[in-house]
């Protein structure tokens, strides 16, 4: 009886913890929702006034479109960099997905500036 309990949850344990497949869109949903809340933080920044920012009552929102659009930028270079790399033919060594990484970071990072 044990036996035959021990083999259906073995067998339901492995069902559950299949691997599953992501949308093919996934990358592209994501992309483009980073990308609005990177939009929609630099907007909120740029409307701030700087004399408002003599009360720190007035902190709240700047700060907090900072840190999110700040988040949602890092993690935009970072996916853009992902599928280049794999997009590229997989990984080399070390050194050059290091080297390739840091190139992607600063051409995404000077893409999402306005080269600045």
């Amino acid at each position: 009886m044990s036996e035959a309990l021990g083999n259906n949850f073995e067998g339901l344990l492995r069902e559950a913890l299949a691997p599953v497949e992501p949308p093919e869109d996934l990358a592209l949903r994501l992309e483009s929702t980073l990308e609005s809340i990177t939009e929609m933080a630099a907007d909120e920044l740029q409307e701030w006034e700087l004399s408002s920012m003599r009360d720190p009552r007035n902190w709240a929102r700047p700060a907090a479109a900072l840190v999110v659009g700040g988040g949602a930028g890092v993690a935009l270079v970072l996916l853009r960099s992902r599928r280049r790399t794999h997009s590229s033919g997989g990984l080399g060594g070390a050194r050059e997905t290091a080297e390739r990484t840091v190139r992607d970071l600063r051409r995404e990072t000077r893409k999402l500036l306005g080269d600045r």
